[in-house]
């Protein structure tokens, strides 16, 4: 995935978003807690809109392979 990074020097070793020190974890809070993809954007603008749909789109892909399985 190109997308993210995981990096021990860079947020001890936290997933970010590639080129960024935005843990992917914060786009989920975001979106738990009701706010928009725009939102996000707009509070990490080094994130690219082709980053979250990347990282959406693994999510989409892991959830349906645990319910298939």
């Amino acid at each position: 995935m190109n997308a993210i990074e995981i990096d021990e020097k860079k947020m001890g070793g936290v997933m970010v978003f590639k080129g960024t020190r935005v843990p992917v974890r914060n786009l989920f809070d975001y979106l738990k807690s009701g706010e928009s993809i725009k939102e996000f954007l707009e509070d990490f603008p080094t994130v690219s809109y082709e980053q979250v749909r990347e990282v959406l789109q693994k999510a989409e892909t892991i959830v349906e392979s645990e319910t298939a399985a």
